[in-house]
């Protein structure tokens, strides 16, 4: 069997001719799983403005953050030289129109009830037609080795509008079958043009206001480079009652990202809730207004992690984080100016990503580090305006210490442990709860991922 793929997003599947003197032999597949894997990808465009605040202004404003919320191989058998010890199941009996306009999803449907049940079977696409079918699951358990005869076109509708919302990620899903045989001279045709149009890759203005809700994503601990959800040049994002376990950052927000809300949120495994990396290969990074409210992270390489390249440019401002439970994390509380992921060490450098009004609130649990907090900040470019309040993090296993370099703020309530490191000209000033509005898109603005 020969497949072809075009750039057109169509997929040619062509059977080599049956003779009786030489059969072309070719294994296909002994089982199928369909594994559905979610990488939200959220890419659009958004930078907010500079905001200059005085130290006061700069405290009301961090207060009140808010978005509202092994195989074995076998035979490919021709049922063209073997037509006598075959059942042919045609989708055109069961009613299929095969002019491409009409939708002939059910005439598939019946045709698979029927095909599915029944030994020595072939599912029949006949050539010279063209049907269009929509989102459609075939599934099993079937009777074994099944034979899916494609000699005609199966087309997706061309309208994103036309496709079953019930199956958003998915067209034609085969599942729970046991040596299933694809093959023909046919054409599957994915009808992708509008959609590519529609790409926020291609425009820019199609990643504000998104809504993401009831996501569970789950893989191992060691899986590399498995980040939950990637944030990048959003505007006005809302996450929300989430489970997230990766190899990597449970959420990463990235360069260009502002307004942006997670609310109840479970990390673990992973690498935490990450803002960045940003600055990489001296590049500007910005990101602002983000809000963490409510979270649990357990068993977690790091917490709540803001990582930055020497070199980079840009800034990192206006973030809050608040109601966060800790179990046996790694570096529960960690600004890192100096993140380097590189096989080699990085080259020492001056400029870097300015970071500054963190808000750390109501943070609780236990710290698998001895170093429970850290802000490791650059020397020409310090942290600035860190404020800590209502924040308790005990050891596992013994004391733990907070370690500062180059890092300004200051904290009131309790702060355990201690933050006599961080350097600060501010322990007294108090201010008013509940300011920073980071206002949430309304119902109209918002799309709604169904995952």
């Amino acid at each position: 069997m020969e497949t072809r793929c075009f750039s057109s997003g169509i997929m040619q599947i062509n059977q080599l001719p049956y003779t009786r003197q030489k059969k072309t032999k070719q294994y296909f597949m002994d089982r199928i799983f369909f594994i559905s894997f979610l990488g939200l990808l959220i890419v659009g465009h958004g930078v907010a403005g500079n905001m200059v605040y005085d130290n006061l202004g700069m405290l009301e404003d961090l207060e009140t953050v808010d978005i509202e919320e092994g195989l074995e191989g076998f035979d490919v058998p021709s049922w063209t030289s073997e037509r006598g010890g075959k059942v042919l199941v045609n989708v055109d009996s069961f009613g299929a129109v095969g002019d491409g306009v009409s939708d002939d999803t059910k005439a598939f449907v019946n045709a698979w009830s029927t095909v599915c049940n029944t030994t020595k079977a072939v599912f029949l696409v006949p050539p010279g037609r063209q049907y269009k079918v929509n989102a459609t699951k075939f599934k099993g358990p079937c009777v074994d080795k099944l034979i899916i005869q494609i000699d005609g076109t199966i087309v997706a509708p061309d309208e994103p509008a036309s496709w079953d919302p019930n199956y958003a990620r998915l067209w034609l899903h085969f599942s729970k079958l046991n040596g299933i045989i694809f093959q023909g001279n046919g054409v599957i045709d994915g009808s992708g043009s509008k959609w590519w149009a529609a790409s926020c890759k291609k425009n820019k203005s199609n990643c504000n206001s998104v809504r993401i809700s009831d996501v569970i994503i789950s893989s191992p601990g060691d899986s590399p480079n498995t980040d939950g959800i990637h944030i990048t040049e959003s505007t006005n994002v809302v996450l929300q009652d989430s489970k997230i376990g990766t190899g990597d950052d449970c959420v990463s927000i990235v360069n260009g990202s502002s307004n942006i809300k997670m609310k109840r949120i479970y990390c673990g495994p992973g690498h935490g809730i990450s803002i960045g990396s940003l600055g990489k290969d001296n590049s500007t990074g910005i990101v602002t207004k983000v809000v963490l409210d409510t979270a649990l992270l357990r068993e977690t390489t790091n917490g709540l992690r803001i990582k930055t390249w020497q070199g980079g440019h840009g800034y990192v401002r206006g973030i809050r984080y608040e109601n966060v439970k800790m179990e046996n994390v790694a570096n529960p509380i960690i600004i890192d100016q100096f993140y380097c992921d590189s096989p080699k060490s990085c080259e020492n450098q001056t400029a870097a990503v300015e970071i500054s009004q963190i808000m750390y609130r109501n943070i609780s649990g236990t710290s698998k580090s001895p170093k429970a907090m850290k802000f490791s900040c650059s020397d020409t470019v310090p942290c600035s305006n860190i404020v800590l309040t209502n924040v308790n993090l005990e050891g596992k296993d013994g004391t733990v210490e907070t370690y500062c370099n180059s890092a300004q703020g200051f904290g009131y309530g309790i702060v355990h442990p201690s933050i006599d490191c961080l350097t600060s000209h501010d322990k007294d000033y108090t201010f008013t709860p509940d300011i920073i509005e980071v206002s949430e898109a309304t119902s109209q603005e918002i799309v709604h991922a169904e995952l």
